[in-house]
C-alpha cells in the first residue's frame, strides 16, 4: 500500500470511530459469480467461537467537511489534518482487505465534502466500483448525507445492503443550535424515500416484533413540539418518491437497500429527556419502520458555551438504559408511554426499565406461566422473546412447572417475584414495591441526572460511577457495551461498567422537545 493511501486510511480510519450505527447486516446476498458475500448472521459486532471478531472497513470519504456542527470532531473550524480518499483508492483498499481476510465488508460514512451531492457522487462511484468492476458481493453499509438529491440516493441504494441517516440530536432547538447548517426536513426527505421505495419493492420489515405485538396506529406523540410536526409541515409523505428503474442486463437483479435503513443520536451533547429521547425512538419505528435507532453517550471533544463541560464523562449507564428501553419497544410490546410516563421524564439507573414498570404495574402481576398469553408473559421480568416462546410451545405438551423455568432460560431471581406456577407464588419477601425493589437491587427511587458535572478523579473529583451515579451504581449489573472510544455505541448487550454524567446546567439551556411529534405525522 502507498504511503499516501495509508495516511488517508489511518487518519479517516481514525475519524470514523464516532459513528455507532453500524451493526450485523440482516440481509443474506446471494453470490453470483462475484467476490464475496453477506450473510443474516451478522458482519460487525460478531465474534467467532475462537474469540475473532468478524467486522468491517469503517472508514469516511472525508473528513473535510463544509459543515460546522459544534459537537463534531471533523467541524470546519476544528485543525487536526485533513485527508480525502479519491473513489477508486478506496474502493482497491477495500478489495485488497477482503482478498486478504482482514474485513467481511465495507461501512462507509463521510464529511460534507463541498455539498452533499458532490460528497454522495464520491461515495456512488467508490461503491459502484466495487459491485460493477470488481465484482464484490459483501456487505456494505452507507451513510446518507442529509440533502443529497432523490437520484443519488437511488443509486447509492442499489449498490448497498444498509442506508442509514443519522438524526445526531433529538430535537429541533438542539439541531438549530448545535448544528445549524442541518435541518429536520433534509434528514427526514431521505427517510421518506428509502421507506417508500422498500415499499414499492415489498422488502419493508418492521424492527423487531413490533408490528407483531403492538400494531401501528397509535398515538405516540406527546405534544412537546418536536421534529415530527415540522416533518409534516413542511414535506408530508407525498414528497418522497422512489426512482428505481434497474434496466442493466445482468445474471443478478440488486435490491434497494434490503438491509433497511437506521439512525442515529447523540445522548448528552444537549438536554432532552429520557422519555422525548424514547418516543422520538418510537416514532422512528412506526413511521419508517427504521431497523434500528442507535444512542451514542456523546465524549467531549470540543469546548464552547452550548457544550458539556470537555471534564463531563460520557453518560454511559443512561446509553445502556436507553438500549434497554429501545428493546422492549421492538421485542417486548411495550410503548414509549409505558415506559416513562408523564411523571417520569428519564430512567432508573437502579433497576432496568422493564422492572420499573413492573413495580409501577403491580395490579398486572403476579402472572400465571400456565395461562397467560404470549404478550403477558414478555411482561415478567426475567422472561425473555425466546423463554416465552419456550413456555409457549412448553404448555402444549404439559403444564410448566417452576424448576422447568431456569431450563428453558427463565432468570429466576427476578421473575420469581413476578409469577405463579400452578397457582404457587415462589416469592419469598411481601408483594410490595418497596421490598421488591431492595430485593431486585435498587436503593431509593432515583433517576440519571442530566445536569450534574463530573470532576475526574486526577482532579480531586470522585470516580465516575461511583458518585456520579450514586454509591449503589458502582456495583450494579452494567451492559449493552462496545470497545472504548469515542463513542459509546451499546449496540451489544455484553456487560460494562456504566459511567456516570450528564451536562451541566446552565441559563438558557434548554430544548424545544424530541422530534417524535414530527415524526408522528409524516408518513400515515
Amino acid at each position: 500500500m502507498e504511503s499516501k493511501v495509508f495516511e488517508k486510511l489511518t487518519v479517516l480510519g481514525e475519524s470514523a470511530k464516532y459513528d455507532v450505527s453500524c451493526s450485523s447486516s440482516g440481509h443474506a446476498r446471494v453470490n453470483v459469480g462475484r467476490i464475496g458475500s453477506a450473510a443474516c448472521a451478522g458482519i460487525c459486532h460478531t465474534w467467532t467461537a475462537d474469540g475473532r471478531c468478524v467486522s468491517l472497513l469503517k472508514v469516511l470519504m472525508s473528513n473535510d467537511c463544509a459543515y460546522d456542527c459544534k459537537y463534531c470532531v471533523n467541524r470546519r473550524s476544528a485543525g487536526g489534518k485533513r485527508r480525502t480518499f479519491e473513489p477508486r483508492e478506496l474502493a482497491d483498499v477495500t478489495i485488497e482487505f477482503y482478498r486478504r481476510n482482514y474485513i467481511e465488508g465495507l461501512f462507509l460514512s463521510s464529511a460534507v465534502l463541498v455539498s452533499p451531492d458532490h460528497t454522495a457522487e464520491r461515495m456512488y462511484e467508490c461503491l459502484w466500483l466495487l459491485r460493477e468492476v470488481y465484482g464484490f458481493a459483501g456487505y456494505i453499509h452507507s451513510k446518507v448525507i442529509p440533502g443529497t438529491s432523490p437520484e443519488l440516493l437511488t443509486q447509492i441504494g442499489l449498490v448497498t445492503d444498509r442506508l442509514s441517516v443519522n438524526i445526531e440530536l433529538p430535537s429541533e432547538d438542539s439541531l438549530t443550535r448545535l448544528a445549524p447548517q442541518k435541518k429536520a426536513t433534509a434528514i427526514f426527505t431521505p427517510m421518506r424515500q428509502i421507506l417508500k421505495t422498500q415499499y414499492e419493492q415489498k422488502t419493508l420489515k418492521s424492527a423487531g416484533n413490533m408490528k407483531r405485538l403492538r400494531p401501528a396506529g397509535l398515538d405516540i406523540s406527546i405534544g412537546d413540539g418536536s421534529l415530527a410536526d415540522i416533518m409534516d409541515r413542511e414535506g408530508g409523505a407525498g414528497r418522497a418518491h422512489s426512482l428505481v428503474s434497474d434496466g442493466r442486463r445482468r445474471n443478478y437483479r440488486e435490491k434497494f437497500a434490503p438491509a433497511g435503513q437506521t439512525t442515529q443520536m447523540i445522548i448528552g451533547a444537549s438536554p432532552e429527556s429520557d422519555r422525548q429521547i424514547v418516543h422520538m425512538s418510537e416514532a422512528l419505528y412506526r413511521r419508517f419502520s427504521m431497523k434500528r435507532v442507535y444512542y451514542s453517550a456523546y465524549i467531549p471533544v470540543a469546548s464552547g458555551p452550548e457544550l458539556p463541560s470537555l471534564l463531563t464523562p460520557p453518560p454511559l449507564g443512561r446509553e445502556h438504559r436507553l438500549y434497554q428501553a429501545d428493546w422492549l419497544l421492538r421485542f417486548y410490546g411495550f410503548s414509549a408511554e409505558e415506559i416513562l410516563p408523564e411523571d417520569e421524564p428519564n430512567l432508573e439507573y437502579d433497576l432496568d426499565p422493564k422492572v420499573v414498570w413492573a413495580l409501577r404495574n403491580l395490579s398486572f402481576f403476579p402472572v400465571e406461566v400456565n395461562k397467560a398469553s404470549e404478550e403477558e408473559l414478555l411482561r415478567i421480568p426475567g422472561v425473555g422473546t425466546t423463554s416465552a416462546l419456550r413456555i409457549m410451545r412448553q404448555r402444549k405438551i404439559a403444564a410448566v412447572m417452576y424448576d422447568d423455568l431456569k431450563k428453558i432460560g427463565v432468570v429466576l431471581k427476578r421473575a420469581r417475584f413476578f409469577l405463579t406456577c400452578s397457582g404457587k407464588y415462589y416469592g419469598d419477601i411481601p408483594f410490595e414495591p418497596a421490598p421488591l425493589r431492595r430485593a431486585l437491587g435498587g436503593g431509593e427511587k432515583a433517576q440519571i441526572s442530566l445536569f450534574e458535572t463530573m470532576v475526574p478523579a486526577a482532579l480531586g473529583g470522585p470516580s465516575p460511577g461511583v458518585e456520579a451515579l450514586g454509591n449503589a451504581a458502582a456495583e450494579r449489573e452494567a451492559g449493552g457495551g462496545t470497545t472504548p472510544g469515542a463513542t459509546a455505541s451499546g449496540s451489544s448487550i455484553a456487560e460494562r461498567e456504566a459511567g456516570g454524567g450528564s451536562i451541566p446546567a446552565r441559563p438558557g439551556f434548554g430544548g424545544s422537545g424530541s422530534f417524535s411529534a414530527l415524526v408522528n405525522e409524516g408518513t400515515a
